[in-house]
């Protein structure tokens, strides 16, 4: 992606789709116009005329929101392929790499991750930056969102393997604050900043109590971690009790929240993030099924992630796809009374609950007349999609990130006819490799390039040369 958005606003006028709205007050419509003026949805109605207007033939397609993945670790998206057999997970991976990526490697990967989610449909991410190693480190992802044309929160974090007894201290915040985001034109408005706290699953209890009696000062929106796996390491209740909750909290995970979680949750209107797949992978001694069956019974607002690409590929559409043959009760257990999650209810969780997750309820997550344009075309007429009958199935049931015929963000066209627009892929994807090959060399180990040649080498060879 080049390093300014070239697109600019336009007029358009989206002609004979089939639209999911995703406005309850609007509902889905078999066929209907979607049109949308400097950037903001003005009109969402069948056969509406206008002038001045580029007409997009919607004609065996769907059109929807946007899809928005509420946590994902974007620094270490080249490192989707570190992972191997015999213990080399997800946390063996990051440990052995974290403190190797110099800032062209951060700029690298996220940039990658920002395309992969623009060609799969998702118009705005969470950037949860969990290995903030220095100033050059995060304006380097902040170049990156700024090519992008992606909305997106970017949270600041902490330095990986910090030491739990260790303050974090965030001495780069207000230098970020002022250089990045004072100017909201710098990053065209799409990208508004946040912090993720280590929680107490990550640094000391007094320490997180620290930490966040700080961002309450700064009044910036938190995110932390939660447990996947006992024991169970927080307390909402208590959390509650210190006012850390709220809409502008963002609990992840917490695949152990006791019924008094779920309940304080409810209460304030804390929002969960849910990583369907990295649930199942790390919830070891959890149940991903039972925990989300039941924060939803809580009335917790449910939003879904990819958590790192190391462990969950960042496809909103699978992760729909898999949390709805999740949403099921479970005969025998506590979750039998509920009733399945519905396919409505899980565009919901992909769209407009990400959207009030991040603070963008008012902007975002549905095709709202006011609302900002950031609509995505999926081709009904593919052979895995077609023939369409019910047009939520056709999305969570069938759709790939290969259906997505078109992406708007923000009234802008970021892919058209099933390209990106303004991106050199091939580019993208080189850089990202030449910066994995450079991590990988320098990590050794199992991740060793298999011969001497690899090392200097743009493709790798999985076998010895």
């Amino acid at each position: 992606m080049s390093s300014i958005i070239q697109q600019p606003k336009g007029s358009y006028l989206i002609r004979g789709g089939a639209v999911i709205t995703v406005d309850r007050a609007i509902g889905t419509l078999p066929k209907a116009d979607v049109l949308v003026r400097d950037g903001r949805i003005e009109k969402i109605a069948d056969g509406i005329e206008a002038e001045g207007v580029e007409v997009i033939d919607a004609a065996d397609m769907i059109v929807m929101p946007g899809l928005i993945d509420t946590h994902y670790h974007m620094w270490s998206t080249l490192g989707r392929n570190f992972v191997s057999d015999g213990g080399y997970e997800y946390f063996q991976a990051k440990w052995a790499t974290a403190a190797l990526y110099d800032a062209d490697d951060f700029y690298h990967s996220v940039r990658l991750g920002l395309a992969e989610l623009a060609n799969s449909g998702v118009t705005t991410v969470h950037n949860w930056s969990h290995n903030n190693r220095s100033p050059a480190h995060v304006d380097a992802e902040l170049r990156a969102h700024q090519g992008s044309g992606l909305r997106a929160r970017y949270a600041m974090g902490h330095i990986d393997k910090m030491p739990v007894d260790q303050v974090n201290r965030y001495e780069d915040l207000p230098r970020v604050r002022e250089e990045w985001f004072a100017d909201p034109s710098r990053l065209q408005g799409l990208v508004h900043l946040g912090v993720n706290l280590r929680g107490a699953i990550q640094s000391n209890v007094e320490v997180f109590y620290e930490e966040m009696e700080t961002m309450l000062k700064l009044g910036l929106p938190v995110a932390i971690h939660a447990s996947q796996a006992a024991p169970n390491s927080d307390d909402a209740a208590d959390y509650e009790r210190r006012g850390f909750l709220g809409p502008n909290f963002l609990f992840c995970h917490y695949i152990t929240a006791t019924d008094s979680d779920r309940e304080a949750m409810a209460r304030t209107g804390t929002p969960l993030s849910f990583s369907t797949l990295s649930e199942f992978r790390l919830g070891e001694t959890g149940d991903a099924r039972r925990a989300l069956m039941k924060m939803r019974e809580a009335g917790v607002l449910v939003s879904l992630s990819s958590d790192a690409s190391s462990l969950v590929p960042p496809n909103m559409l699978e992760n729909m796809r898999v949390t709805w043959n999740m949403g099921v009760p479970w005969q025998g257990t506590d979750t039998a009374h509920l009733a399945p999650i519905g396919l409505s209810e899980i565009i919901e969780m992909a769209t407009i609950n990400g959207a009030k997750a991040l603070g963008l309820g008012n902007v975002t997550g549905s095709l709202t007349p006011g609302k900002q344009a950031d609509i995505i075309l999926v081709r009904a007429n593919d052979l895995n999609t077609a023939p369409m009958a019910n047009i939520e199935t056709t999305v969570v049931m069938g759709a790939t990130a290969a259906n997505v015929d078109t992406v708007m963000v923000d009234g802008r066209i970021l892919k058209r006819a099933g390209k990106l627009v303004d991106c050199d892929v091939a580019e993208v994807v080189e850089q990202a490799k030449r910066s994995a090959m450079r991590i990988r060399t320098a990590a050794g180990g199992i991740l060793a390039p298999q011969c001497p040649g690899c090392a200097g080498n743009a493709v790798f060879r999985a076998t010895a040369c």
